[in-house]
């Protein structure tokens, strides 16, 4: 593996994850802490992804048909299962996603360091950083929701 497959690895689980925390949010959106949250945490992860790819974020979801898609699937979605336990759901696979991109940057960083490129990694501090603290709040979140799904 390459430096250069490192860097594009890192942005493809950068976006990975903006897109999961799109996707659950779409999917909570009666939950307004975790719907407004996840938005704001996918621009985030968007812009590292766009930052390792010298190009401009993706979009953020805009509406159109994708969107009534996503919304209709929520809806079948909720049904089936309650609203807890598919949070609950989701955010695991929302922790793995994050800690997916976390380890890309750990080893983005290890080739940042093995070449002395400063600037690379200043770019992967700043961004791990910000990764680590979506893994932390998906953590948090997970603590707070298990025990009202498992007992409540």
């Amino acid at each position: 593996m390459s430096l250069d497959a490192a860097r594009k690895d890192t942005a493809r689980a950068e976006a990975d994850l903006a897109d999961e925390l799109l996707k659950i949010g779409e999917r909570h959106k009666a939950d307004h802490d975790v719907y407004h949250l996840t938005r704001t945490l996918a621009k985030l992860a968007q812009s590292h992804a766009a930052e390792l790819r010298a190009e401009d974020a993706e979009p953020t979801d805009s509406g159109g048909p994708m969107r009534a898609i996503r919304e209709k699937a929520s809806e079948l979605m909720g049904s089936r299962e309650p609203a807890g336990a598919l949070l609950l759901r989701d955010l695991k696979a929302l922790y793995l996603a994050a800690s997916e991109a976390s380890i890309c940057w750990t080893i983005l960083g290890q080739g940042a360091q093995a070449t002395r490129d400063q600037e690379l990694l200043a770019t992967v501090t700043r961004c791990h950083d910000e990764t680590l603290r979506i893994q932390r709040w998906v953590t948090t979140r997970i603590k707070t929701t298990a025990p009202q799904v498992l007992v409540g």
